[in-house]
């Protein structure tokens, strides 16, 4: 068995980012940019009014109050043909372009209207409620970066760059296989030794919010023909998931047909708990994920491993999964050799630190435990017997009780 670490790593660099491809603005979302986005052109263009208010000189308002000459009137989107001399002031509102010789805008709150004169009631700072041209950003300006994944901000910037087409990282296309005689998929009829298959639902699921395409090749049943033949559905694809092996023994199966066909094995089993029975190669030229059958084991290895390689396929720098750090809510026993992921509760304690709380119930293949859980506690190999208010590490699962 090798370290959690270490099996991460030889699958990371097992793979790397996807080729590029254009989309258009709006399917960004979500998506990892290939290459930088510049502006296309400078907001705002001219200097602009941030408030409603007058457009003047900031020598004639230096003192208040400032009795000044109404001399005309410009909106967002209009220009104001003339120039503003001394004492003169311009009806102006917000997004309008700054006429010519005015340099500040006095807001309407503080000014009075007394026919076509304006009285301003403050003294004002010359350049107030001015944005000066290319506040935000300038032609050529890189606004978004190669490696980032797109939110609805980045959206927001782009489209005010004016760039309505983006370079951005293909999608992973990923094939998920299930295997064992013992499953049917939800829906179907179950027999008298079968349970329901919820490792390939739930492994799309996080794939599809990881950023990746699921295909879901259907379910494999425990002999080499109908292995084979669901296996090869997935040549072209990134990235091949299987769950489960055969009742003789977890993967027996998938390593044994799929070996005879070309799979070249990198590693098999972990030192983790779940998850052991986890391997990685490669099926001809598609590297190859094996999770174990149990489907809390196959969940967890799904956070551990198949995301941090959904995120290297999308060009994202950082791979890791976010670790943040609780205390314990009861005792725990040493550990042996396998890293520990505990299914846990998050409370707020006195102070307002988390408290993670394991369920006493840890057993592989109970998925309701981990439907309910906001966080897996790690417990490294080897630790210590730990006490209730011990520090720990954990792996957020939900993020409603975590710091914003």
């Amino acid at each position: 068995m090798i370290p959690v670490a270490d099996a991460l790593e030889r699958m990371l660099s097992a793979v790397a980012p996807l080729p590029a491809e254009t989309v258009a603005l709006p399917d960004g979302l979500g998506r990892v940019l290939a290459a930088d986005v510049a502006a296309r052109v400078t907001q705002p263009p001219v200097a602009v009014s941030a408030m409603d208010g007058y457009a003047v000189r900031g020598a004639d308002v230096a003192t208040a109050p400032a009795r000044l000459r109404r001399i005309g009137e410009v909106a967002a989107g209009a220009r104001f043909e003339g120039t503003v001399g001394p004492g003169e002031a311009v009806r102006i509102f917000t997004g309008a372009p700054v006429p010519a010789g005015a340099d500040t805008v006095v807001i309407q709150e503080d000014t009075t209207a007394e026919g076509e004169a304006v009285v301003v009631a403050e003294p004002y700072p010359a350049g107030r409620y001015v944005r000066r041209a290319g506040l935000d950003f300038t032609t050529g300006t890189v606004g978004l970066t190669a490696g980032r994944r797109l939110g609805a901000r980045d959206i927001g910037l782009a489209a005010a760059m004016n760039v309505p087409w983006l370079s951005v990282h293909r999608r992973p296309r990923v094939a998920i296989l299930a295997t064992g005689d013992e499953i049917v998929m939800p829906g179907e009829p179950i027999g008298p030794s079968q349970i329901v298959s919820s490792n390939a639902l739930a492994l799309a699921a996080l794939v599809a919010t990881a950023g990746g395409d699921a295909t879901n090749l259907g379910i494999a049943r425990d002999d080499a023909r109908s292995l084979t033949a669901h296996a090869e559905a997935a040549r072209g694809f990134d990235l091949l998931v299987t769950t489960g092996g055969a009742s003789v023994g977890e993967h027996d199966l998938v390593r044994s047909v799929l070996g005879e066909r070309g799979m070249r094995l990198d590693f098999y089993k972990i030192a983790m708990r779940p998850g052991k029975p986890l391997m990685f190669g490669r099926f001809g030229d598609v590297p190859l994920l094996g999770l174990p059958g149990n489907p809390v084991s196959s969940m967890v290895c799904g956070l551990l491993f198949l995301r941090p390689l959904l995120r290297r396929l999308q060009g994202l720098a950082d791979t890791s999964e976010p670790v943040a750090r609780a205390t314990l809510g009861i005792a725990l026993a040493e550990n042996d050799g396998r890293q520990d992921y505990l299914r846990a509760r998050l409370e707020r304690g006195p102070s307002g630190e988390l408290v993670a709380h394991p369920f006493p119930l840890q057993d592989s293949s109970v998925m309701s435990l981990l439907a309910a859980a906001d966080c897996l506690v790690v417990r490294p190999p080897r630790a210590p017997a730990a006490r209730p208010g011990d520090p720990v590490d954990i792996l957020p699962l939900s993020t409603g009780i975590l710091p914003a």
